[in-house]
């Protein structure tokens, strides 16, 4: 009930946004801008978007490599199932992804993917960021926003620094883990706190650590770094090409582009139903207000882009989903968050059932052996004994 009334009210306030984003708009205008967009770019844009989709398996195969061996093929379906997921149910959905893959590849634990999708988000906002920031150094102010655009420098450079720092943390908190994990039990071993949610906590914390062994070497950052960089190169120039399909009277350069492409990030953040619907429309539309782009072709732009960026994933996460061994309504069980918590702890309890058993089945082995080599060390003495009472058996 309480996920059904959350949701009704994530869609309303979608609803909402839809409304304020085209309530000035006038829709005869931006359909006509719709149709005059520039169909080979649009397809052109779809196609990498894809390639991007692909990158983000490459890089989350890179990210687990510390913890456990993967599937290339699994990850890319995980995927693309996940963003089809955050179409429907909105940010909600990003719960599918760590939870789908331990069902479809057994060598993976739940918190280890689960983790793992953090590290993948911190480098990814690391990329925006970087993108974003270091673009606005050589990009020109639009006419008429000059004062504007010094805050937006501002704000900018602020965010590198944070994201230098938060990096600066995440390197520390790898080098003295366990001192961090140590005090972590000592500070939730209290009667108030519910065992399970400890155990999963610090369950987190262990596979955060484990999952960071990537920053101890420099071949694996040097992999991780380079691979988003070509993820969110996969989305910028689509972001581009959508944006010349229109053919709109402000010539909007790469650098533009980046610019838009931050914006919209920033838009589908909002957890609203249909892929931040409403949300991601108004401020990429206002980001391309802000480079003086009129309001029916920043519409027109905006529901485009929305369309490239998720097409891709709906397309391969349906056919995964439905051709996948795995039922519609454990799909939907996964977009549970109280679910998701059980299912971790579960993946942790059989992962404990898994190590005791292999460790119990390795002792039973060792015990056996050394039967064996006591009774052959016992039937070697009686021999000799035979022999010394009766040495006409030499």
């Amino acid at each position: 009930m309480r996920k059904s009334l959350k949701f009704i009210l994530l869609f309303l306030f979608a609803v909402f946004i839809f409304w304020f984003f085209g309530r000035n708009l006038d829709w005869q205008e931006v359909s006509q801008s719709l149709r005059q967009a520039n169909p080979l770019y649009i397809t052109v844009a779809t196609l990498i978007i894809c390639l991007g989709y692909f990158l983000r398996a490459l890089r989350w195969k890179v990210l687990l490599e510390p913890i456990t061996e993967t599937s290339l093929k699994e990850l890319f379906a995980t995927t693309t199932v996940g963003f089809t997921a955050v179409f429907f149910v909105g940010r909600a959905g990003e719960i599918v992804r760590p939870m789908w893959l331990p069902m479809r590849d057994k060598r993976v634990r739940p918190s280890a993917a689960l983790v793992t999708l953090g590290v993948e988000r911190i480098f990814d906002l690391a990329a925006l960021i970087c993108f974003f920031s270091v673009n606005l150094i050589w990009f020109d102010a639009p006419a008429g926003r000059e004062k504007e655009f010094g805050y937006v420098k501002l704000v900018g450079n602020l965010m590198l620094v944070g994201t230098a720092v938060g990096f600066l943390g995440l390197f520390i908190y790898q080098k003295y883990s366990p001192q961090f994990i140590g005090w972590a039990e000592k500070i939730t071993d209290r009667k108030f706190i519910p065992r399970r949610i400890r155990r999963i906590f610090i369950s987190l914390l262990k596979q955060l650590a484990a999952s960071l062994q990537i920053l101890k070497n420099l071949r694996e950052i040097v992999s991780v770094v380079f691979w988003t960089f070509l993820l969110w190169l996969s989305i910028a120039i689509p972001t581009w090409l959508v944006i010349l399909a229109f053919d709109l009277p402000v010539k909007i350069t790469l650098g533009g582009a980046l610019f838009v492409m931050f914006w919209a990030a920033l838009g589908s953040l909002i957890p609203t139903p249909g892929g931040a619907a409403g949300a991601f429309h108004a401020v990429t539309a206002g980001g391309l207000i802000f480079l003086n782009v009129p309001d029916k072709d920043a519409a027109a732009v905006s529901i485009v882009m929305h369309l490239v960026y998720f097409a891709p994933a709906l397309f391969f996460g349906f056919y995964y989903l439905f051709h996948g061994d795995i039922s519609v309504a454990q799909f939907r069980s996964l977009l549970s968050s109280e679910h998701a918590v059980e299912e971790i702890e579960e993946g942790e309890k059989g992962k404990l059932r898994e190590d005791w058993q292999a460790s119990s089945n390795s002792e039973l082995q060792v015990l056996s052996q050394e039967n064996e080599e006591q009774s052959d060390e016992l039937r070697a003495k009686e021999n000799r004994k035979s022999q010394i009472a009766n040495p006409k058996s030499l």
